[in-house]
């Protein structure tokens, strides 16, 4: 019988990596390894496969289906706060612009008190704006420009990201990863 994982190229199979407790060390940027970091891990027996792909590599002196789950042995603990970037900041603002709510294309990030007036690139005081209310916004502080925000700024901590990343999917799935990603949503009757 034909299996669509036979055709693919190993470089299209990507591995899912779980902590030691089997959750996912991240939902977003979902923790995944190319398959050559996977193989790699297994034969230095610091993971356990936990399913596979139906596609096979080879060497001259073994086959081995390319792991599409694997589980750390050891386990790692996350970090309590997540590092500040760009994407961090997006995320935490679940990809909204935070004057006006829109989910624009065209996100920047806005100073809530201005660089100019002693403003600092901090979580509290940085939010994500859609380019036309960053515009309107300029270098004054929201309350000088009209545009209140709904919600303070705050300083999220890695659980919190992890939540708001579970709400955006990436774009590929393969189906042996469901299990794990999203074992705690409700299952149909």
């Amino acid at each position: 019988m034909f299996h669509p994982d036979l055709i693919r190229h190993p470089d299209s199979c990507p591995t899912l990596v779980l902590n030691a407790d089997y959750t996912p060390l991240s939902y977003y940027p979902l923790s995944i390894w190319p398959w050559q970091t996977a193989v790699k891990a297994v034969f230095l027996d610091r993971v356990d496969i936990v399913a596979h792909y139906e596609r096979e590599v080879r060497s001259p002196t073994r086959t081995m289906q390319l792991p599409s789950v694997i589980a750390l042995k050891q386990f790692v603990k996350p970090s309590q706060f997540p590092a500040f970037t760009r994407f961090n900041l997006f995320l935490r603002d679940t990809f909204a612009c935070q004057y006006c709510g829109s989910a624009a294309r065209e996100l920047t990030f806005d100073h809530v008190i201005p660089r100019a007036q002693g403003g600092r690139t901090t979580w509290e005081n940085v939010v994500t704006a859609c380019a036309p209310c960053n515009l309107r916004k300029g270098g004054r502080t929201p309350r000088q420009a009209a545009m209140p925000l709904p919600i303070e700024p705050i300083r999220p901590t890695s659980w919190q990201l992890q939540e708001h990343g579970r709400r955006f999917p990436p774009n590929y799935l393969h189906a042996t990863w469901r299990d794990w990603l999203y074992w705690d949503v409700e299952l149909e009757a």
